[in-house]
């Protein structure tokens, strides 16, 4: 490739993964903030979160032109082209891993007039774990580091063994009537966390298939 067109082409990556980054960075916040509004119950608050996912949309759809810009006027060619098809996979799960957050938002006004429940304590610590474990994903991908990844992809085995544990807990609480509706409500919390780390397993699993051209899959992948 010529060196003026090897120029453009490094541009135009450079600017694909800064788009990433930041949507990464949109994601991860929406976890944070509606985990945070799921802990003080605040309504407002999880509302902006729910509002913020449209930004999260637009964002993983200009990150899709970009990719597709730079395989209609580039044509890269191996491991650039594994790079462009990685982001177009990235911004996709990234931009579920927003839904899934604002569905955690919009679970705030049900449980606003619930009185606390033990359970709603084991979720930060779900929620912590989701956020590191999409943190370190994008980190692999700057880095392109498919060891990083892998090393993530081993940690959704303790968010799974949580969100077991978390059902087990919440079916026991269900036992008294009472407790059943809000119960639900955050067995469904735990729901999304665990497939934010799903998800973020997924975007491992690209990382690695970018920096080696192999595809690892999981039990754990969602489609």
């Amino acid at each position: 490739m010529p060196i003026a067109n090897r120029t453009v082409l490094d541009q135009e990556l450079k600017h694909l993964k800064d788009s990433i980054i930041r949507l990464s960075s949109a994601a991860t916040e929406s976890i944070d903030k509606a985990m945070n509004a799921l802990q003080t119950r605040n309504v407002d608050e999880a509302q902006k979160v729910v509002s913020s996912d449209e930004a999260i949309n637009q964002l993983r759809f200009a990150i899709e032109e970009q990719a597709l810009l730079i395989l209609a006027t580039q044509a890269p060619t191996a491991s650039d082209l594994r790079a462009v098809i990685a982001a177009i996979h990235l911004a996709v799960e990234l931009e579920r891993i927003g839904d899934h957050a604002a569905g955690i938002a919009r679970l705030v006004a049900r449980l606003e007039a619930e009185d606390e429940i033990d359970t709603l304590h084991k979720l930060p610590k779900m929620a912590r774990r989701a956020s590191e474990m999409v943190q370190q994903g994008i980190d692999a991908y700057i880095q392109r580091n498919p060891q990083l990844a892998l090393d993530m992809i081993k940690r959704d085995d303790k968010l799974d063994r949580q969100y077991s544990k978390l059902f087990r807990e919440a079916v026991e609480e269900m036992k008294d009537d009472a407790y059943i509706r809000r119960a639900t409500f955050l067995l469904w919390v735990g729901h999304g966390l665990e497939r934010i780390g799903d998800r973020a397993t997924n975007i491992a699993e690209r990382v690695i298939f970018m920096c080696t051209g192999e595809f690892v899959e999981t039990p754990s992948s969602l489609d």
